[in-house]
């Protein structure tokens, strides 16, 4: 049986941002609330582990000591010029009370699932409250305050292993990217929405890394109303090779649910079944999975695509697929279909389709063609 480890602690309930803030971090109980409810967390190969604040002398890893004194003022109500010039305090970057407390406990929970990975307790480990791949070192954005997803794939780096991070979020994991774009032993891999205006505007696929890096920043810009058939097709002929070539010791594995349709923030068109299907053949690599959640802006959604994300990585597919268990959202026709996790299917659009597949076949052109040759891959 799979050794899997869910990371959450109720400090973690105590904090919010503001009320008119999209991101909500009570996605993560409501989630264990589900796992529960379901047996998903029961026997001797899953546990939940309680996580502890990271450190400041582990931030500063990553992020600077100015910004860390700023972000903590702010967290107590202080906003002063310095926390102006970190980006704080923006429609993106609220401030509220106790905000510099839950960014390192969240950031504490993605480095304890490190931990376990690299003392091979588990095979994976899965915090929802991490996936903050906006922050940079001296400046918050998007919703994010501490680089929790560096911080980890740091620590395990540091202790010899080769990295590879897939994202999968409808935004550019750009503070990753830019952590690592001049380094070889982690390479970072991002399936994102990509357009004119789209936050943060970063991700194109000529951001292949610099000097010992380069070849080691894949991006997968996706274009508005992409479902989870294109999907399936780009992540095929790009990620499988990717990993297969740069064969990793370790997988990090952001699942925002942002690209999942009627998502109010982004304009894909996924179900939660791609997700699934993704975690599935990331799963036939068998390798240890650090999994975080990320973005997912309709939280009902969030929380069933990763209570589905979850049966995936512990190897409890019959549950979710068990037809009796979800009749009822058959029969109505909801969102909820097998087992109450699984998506329904999406009528395809074929007018989106003629005009998508196109560009995503340029895509596909565009990295097998020049960033596959980087890492000695032949298209």
């Amino acid at each position: 049986m799979t050794r899997a480890a869910f990371i959450h602690s109720s400090e973690l309930e105590k904090y919010h941002y503001p009320p008119e803030c999209p991101f909500k971090t009570e996605r993560a109980a409501a989630l264990l609330k589900k796992l529960t409810s379901m047996g998903l967390l029961g026997g001797p190969d899953r546990r939940v582990v309680v996580p502890a604040p990271a450190d400041r002398s582990v931030l500063e890893l990553f992020h600077t000591g100015e910004y860390l004194d700023a972000l903590q003022r702010a967290s107590q109500g202080h906003c002063d010029i310095d926390a102006f010039y970190a980006g704080l305090g923006t429609p993106d970057t609220p401030v509220f009370l106790g905000m510099y407390e839950y960014a390192a406990l969240a950031a504490g929970a993605s480095l304890r699932g490190a931990e376990l990975v690299l003392a091979g307790e588990v095979d994976v480990a899965f915090n929802p409250s991490g996936g903050y791949h906006h922050a940079h070192a001296s400046q918050a954005a998007g919703f994010c305050y501490i680089n929790d997803v560096v911080l980890a794939c740091m620590s395990l780096a540091d202790a010899g292993r080769r990295v590879l991070v897939l994202d999968i979020d409808a935004h550019h994991c750009d503070g990753v990217q830019d952590a690592f774009y001049e380094r070889s032993d982690v390479l970072t891999m991002s399936f994102h929405e990509y357009g004119r205006g789209f936050f943060p505007g970063t991700g194109a696929v000529e951001e292949v890394g610099l000097g010992a890096g380069r070849g080691c920043s894949v991006n997968v810009p996706l274009p508005p109303g992409t479902d989870d058939e294109m999907f399936a097709r780009v992540f095929g002929a790009v990620a499988i090779p990717v990993i297969e070539k740069f064969a990793p010791d370790v997988i990090v594995l952001e699942l925002g649910m942002d690209c999942l349709a009627g998502d109010p923030l982004t304009d894909l068109r996924l179900t939660n079944n791609a997700y699934a299907d993704a975690v599935g053949r990331v799963l036939d690599f068998s390798l240890p999975v650090l999994t975080v959640g990320g973005g997912g802006y309709h939280a009902e959604n969030s929380v069933r695509g990763w209570a589905l994300a979850w049966s995936v990585l512990i190897g409890e597919t019959g549950e979710t697929d068990d037809l009796s268990i979800g009749m009822g959202g058959v029969m109505l026709e909801s969102l909820d279909w097998k087992g109450g996790l699984r998506d329904r299917i999406l009528a395809p659009d074929d007018g989106l389709r003629r005009a998508i597949v196109p560009a995503l076949d340029a895509v596909i052109e565009k990295i097998t063609g020049n960033v596959f040759p980087l890492i000695g891959l032949t298209s």
